[in-house]
């Protein structure tokens, strides 16, 4: 378990990455909406930040749902100064992400669809090699205020 009172440290050239690994379970999702809004007080971008911790309480349910992986990666990066991008990796390649339509008595399966509404765009990238990848990363990008 990781404790938020230590700093969150900067890497001081690049863009800037951080990422923790935490149990795959729904619990983990209080951790990393904490976690990203620290993140994100630290670069500055706190405006962000209640989008971005629903993007990651989705992702962590979805992952904590459809994966048996005992773990998952947190990341939030940086990957140009006009993103912001989160994400989760789990070790289930074979499990895809699907956007489905869920219907109105349903209790689930609304998770890709409040990602899709409020990121700017999400996806997923295979890890490993074509032939055999060992897991995933579903993620999703939000456009800082000097993206808009």
């Amino acid at each position: 378990m990781t404790s938020l009172n230590t700093p969150v440290e900067v890497p001081p050239v690049g863009h800037p990455t951080y990422s923790q690994t935490f149990p795959c379970e729904p619990s983990t999702a209080e951790i990393g909406r904490d976690l990203v809004r620290a993140v994100l007080g630290v670069w500055h971008i706190d405006g962000l930040a209640d989008r971005a911790a629903l993007i990651v309480t989705e992702l962590i349910a979805n992952a904590a749902r459809h994966t048996p992986c005992p773990e998952i990666r947190l990341t939030v990066g940086r990957p140009s100064a006009t993103r912001l991008r989160v994400g989760v990796v789990d070790r289930e390649p074979s499990r895809l992400p699907v956007l489905s339509q869920a219907a109105d008595d349903d209790e689930s399966g609304r998770g890709l669809l409040l990602v899709d509404a409020v990121a700017d765009r999400w996806g997923y990238d295979l890890h490993g090699s074509d032939r055999r990848p060992w897991g995933k990363e579903v993620w999703a990008e939000l456009r800082t205020e000097a993206g808009k």
